[in-house]
């Protein structure tokens, strides 16, 4: 069995919950659902969808770098909004980062997410090599 690294940003969910921001196992990462809360628990960019995007995909960056990876490696995401009047604004994020790249790439509408000043959720997982 390939060793599993976890990778934590230390949020006060992650303990609380008991996940990690990614895990590694073998060349496989998985970064899990990732929102615009920076690391002193404040929300960035309150209801402003573009804003929390990207955000979020720096968040994402900086854990695929923790775990040995770049977004070059990035062969999936998900993205969750809860309004889907938002995809236009997501999506506009998703393509400055992901323009070249082109993951496959999902994005659903959900009723909720944590708080409500979060409008977008991300997930991707990556395999490297």
């Amino acid at each position: 069995m390939p060793e599993r690294i976890k990778i934590s940003s230390n949020t006060r969910w992650e303990s609380a919950v008991g996940y990690s921001r990614a895990v590694r196992v073998g060349n496989v990462i998985e970064v899990a659902g990732t929102t615009a809360v920076d690391e002193d628990g404040r929300i960035v960019a309150p209801g402003d969808p573009f804003a929390q995007a990207r955000f979020i995909l720096g968040k994402i960056e900086r854990a695929l770098r923790a775990a040995g990876a770049s977004l070059t490696d990035v062969v999936r995401t998900r993205m969750y909004v809860i309004d889907i009047h938002h995809w236009e604004a997501v999506a506009r994020a998703h393509g400055e980062v992901f323009r070249d790249i082109r993951p496959a790439a999902t994005l659903v509408q959900v009723g909720a997410l944590i708080e409500p000043e979060l409008v977008v959720e991300i997930e991707v997982t990556a395999v490297v090599g």
